[in-house]
């Protein structure tokens, strides 16, 4: 007999076998398309890569080879490089776009109710007024008056999707200050204040992190949106947005150049989304109390 028999016979406990915990597939399709996207910006970071902005000419619209895994672009430039330098450049602008729409939209928002009164008529009168207008819209008309460059488009990244985050805050508010648990804590001398920040605030938690694993995916199409348009950043700066655009028109005779950041666009976005996701269920205040 083996020890676990022997010690099942001589009546003492057998240690369980570990268990294996495997990733849900959720969460593994969505960091495999991740993974996939943000390679090309890893693979940019090894020493030897060419220079994404050196043409040659001699090797225009070349096919994917040993010298060029991604082949070459119309210019004769590498595809793999310059999809390597525009993934750290949509990726950040994205990230910052969100990150200030969600400052903007949730920190004026919540500081405009919290006043209450004729702030928080004027200050939700002007966000009501931007959100008739579609973000990209938005975003390409702030980008029209502010020009090209990275922090122009950040910009018009976050003023263009705060409104969104400002009426989450609002629908949450109400829900929040008519709950039951708000009035029995001013029943029992909690100032607006404390409530705020002890009741309403972290159940807003849930609601911007779903809001944001939008808004994100949007961020980053409409930057390349943009940059396809030729208001994103600099020309000479490549983006994915920026590559599509060149590539576009040579579609033909070298469809690598365009597939290249369309692929990697969406495997970043769907990516994306899948994770917030994930994470907006996990920081959903029913579900930690185990309640449906």
């Amino acid at each position: 007999m083996d020890g676990a028999a022997s010690a099942a016979a001589a009546g003492a406990p057998v240690p369980a076998k570990p268990v294996r915990r495997r990733l849900p597939p959720r969460l593994a399709a969505a960091l495999l398309l991740v993974g996939l996207a943000l390679l090309p910006g890893l693979v940019g970071l090894l020493p030897g890569m060419p220079d994404p902005m050196e043409q040659d000419l001699l090797a225009l619209n070349m096919p994917p080879d040993a010298a060029h895994p991604l082949g070459t672009d119309h210019l004769g430039r590498d595809v793999l490089a310059r999809l390597a330098a525009g993934t750290w450049l949509t990726l950040p602008t994205g990230i910052g776009g969100t990150l200030l729409a969600a400052g903007l939209g949730a920190g004026i928002g919540m500081l405009a109710l919290t006043l209450g009164g004729v702030v928080a008529g004027a200050a939700y009168a002007a966000f009501d007024l931007l959100r008739v207008l579609p973000g990209t819209l938005l975003a390409l008309l702030t980008a029209v008056v502010l020009g090209n460059g990275v922090w122009p488009v950040t910009l018009a990244l976050g003023l263009a999707y705060a409104p969104l985050f400002a009426e989450v805050v609002r629908t949450a508010h109400a829900r929040e200050m008519a709950s039951d648990y708000v009035a029995a804590a001013r029943v029992f001398g909690l100032g607006r204040l404390a409530v705020l920040w002890r009741h309403v605030l972290p159940n807003l938690l849930g609601p911007l992190i779903t809001l944001s694993a939008i808004v994100l995916p949007r961020c980053i199409v409409t930057e390349s949106v943009l940059s396809f348009l030729g208001l994103g950043v600099s020309p000479e700066r490549p983006s994915w947005g920026r590559m599509i655009a060149d590539a576009s028109g040579f579609v033909e005779d070298a469809p690598h150049a365009v597939l290249a950041p369309m692929l990697a666009l969406s495997a970043l976005t769907l990516g994306l989304s899948l994770l917030g996701e994930m994470a907006r269920r996990r920081a959903d205040p029913l579900r930690r109390e185990g309640r449906p």
